[in-house]
């Protein structure tokens, strides 16, 4: 992961790896059609769940392979959740399944007031044993950091503990607002832009993920 986060606060991540740069490109790109940026949403997600999961603990196992028996790593610790944020963290979710597909998976509405820019909580659903759990919680854009903001409010409320929040793109400004709030949350970026325009959308971005994964332009 790069420095580009370190002026946020030792515990905000950004990704310097070329693939996902070049896989953010083909979101940015208005003629991405929406297969194919679902289909690239997942792949990101796929790499920035590696990432994030880098420190997971492991214990050694006895393993009989077809040739002789031996001692291999294996997860341990706590369980994993991976917790979209509805509905653009849909299109991560899958991602994140395909790289550890033993999580369990729960689910935070958040919707946007288009006049106020606040986002307002509709539904929450995690699994059992939340403060026994790793989470995962994941959004394509954070923008003005509301939604992830009561997501993770939300997810302590009900007893989380351990906290990651991933996101492909993400304005300074939320980042500020996100770290201020929940210092004890790690944070895991693929992009930082430049700015929040008036209508709080992230220049230049990538338009609305959530439209664009769906195809409900």
């Amino acid at each position: 992961m790069s420095e580009q986060g370190k002026s946020y606060g030792d515990n905000v991540y950004v990704t310097d790896h070329p693939l996902i740069q070049h896989k953010i490109t083909i979101l940015r790109n208005k003629n991405t059609n929406t297969s194919l940026f679902r289909f690239t949403v997942e792949e990101i997600s796929m790499m920035m769940c590696y990432e994030a999961l880098r420190d997971i603990p492991t214990r050694l196992i006895d393993v009989e392979t077809p040739l002789e028996k031996c001692q291999s790593p294996r997860i341990t610790g706590k369980k994993i959740a991976v917790v979209p944020v509805l509905r653009a963290g849909l299109g991560m979710a899958n991602g994140m399944l395909r790289i550890y597909s033993e999580a369990k998976m729960g689910h935070v509405g958040m919707e946007r007031d288009e006049s106020t820019h606040e986002p307002h909580e509709y539904y929450c659903k995690l699994p059992k044993k939340i403060e026994e759990r790793l989470i995962l919680v994941v959004d394509p854009m954070l923008a003005t950091g509301g939604s992830a903001i009561d997501a993770i409010d939300k997810i302590k409320e009900y007893g989380g503990k351990k906290i990651k929040f991933i996101c492909i793109i993400a304005a300074p400004e939320g980042i500020e607002k996100l770290h201020a709030a929940h210092p004890d949350v790690d944070i895991y970026i693929g992009h930082i832009d430049r700015e929040l325009n008036e209508n709080a959308y992230i220049c230049p971005g990538l338009g609305d993920a959530g439209d664009r994964i769906f195809g409900t332009l």
